[in-house]
């Protein structure tokens, strides 16, 4: 009785021995009660992301099981002045070094930033162009209805850098926080004409026409990543991070029509 009761614990022992030793996923324990939270990864992610970081999520998702990836979109200023107030965000990735920049004067970026992708302006008008438009010098004209990002916005500062080095003076029927908001109104018909970016045009699909205009080189948005400072799971946002600046996470990039940083 005594050599069973002591093979029986020495078993037990193993048992859990083993469970101590088993591997976690990143920035997560073994223990399925407290470690969810913690093997929850949050990512506040420019707008104009949307459709790219969602394939991501799921492709890092399926190589790091146990790890939940949560997406939050919205135009870079938005986002860094909701991690600034105390938002919980574990990865930031902005649509320009700009509000990269804002966010890490305050001490709030963990780690270099990173450049991952690179992004144009694209007009985008109705289907059939009633206003027909064929360039950027167009949004100027009078009785023109247009859209653009607001100045703070990174699609906001990349059109007025065009309209700087045009001439040409733009006045917006309305300024949005985000190109998501520009496209809705072109789509619903609110509006002449928007400036998005390319890849946001692309996703619109035939809801829209893409009006191209040499003038967008002159102002290309280089999108940065980072680690946010205090992130409450620091190992998995820097996998995160390595994931969408390898090959896997440049090749879903690619195919949403951003270009090389």
């Amino acid at each position: 009785m005594k050599s069973t009761l002591t093979a029986w614990a020495g078993s037990v022992l193993l048992v859990l021995a083993l469970a101590a030793c088993a591997p976690a996923a990143p920035g997560g324990t073994n223990d399925d009660g407290a470690a969810s939270q913690r093997r929850t990864l949050t990512v506040f992610a420019a707008a104009s992301l949307k459709g790219a970081f969602t394939d991501l999520a799921g492709k890092f998702e399926a190589a790091n099981p146990g790890t939940q990836v949560t997406l939050s979109f919205a135009g870079s200023a938005d986002l860094v002045t909701q991690i600034s107030q105390g938002a919980p965000a574990d990865v930031f990735a902005s649509a320009d070094t700009r509000n990269m920049a804002k966010l890490r004067n305050e001490g709030l970026v963990g780690g270099e930033p990173r450049d991952f992708a690179a992004n144009t302006l694209a007009i985008v008008v109705p289907a059939g162009n009633p206003a027909g438009i064929t360039g950027f010098g167009d949004l100027g004209r009078q009785g023109i209805k247009v859209v653009a990002c607001a100045n703070q916005v990174p699609c906001g500062a990349a059109a007025k850098m065009i309209e700087q080095e045009t001439g040409t003076t733009l006045k917006p029927v309305s300024e949005e926080s985000s190109v998501t908001d520009v496209l809705g109104k072109v789509t619903s018909g609110e509006a002449d004409a928007g400036l998005v970016y390319m890849t946001d045009a692309k996703t619109a699909g035939t809801k829209v026409e893409q009006i191209p205009f040499p003038e967008a080189a002159k102002a290309v948005n280089t999108y940065p990543i980072a680690a946010v400072k205090g992130a409450g799971n620091r190992p998995a946002a820097d996998a995160f991070v390595e994931f969408v600046l390898g090959a896997e996470g440049q090749a879903v990039l690619a195919a949403a029509g951003f270009g090389a940083p």
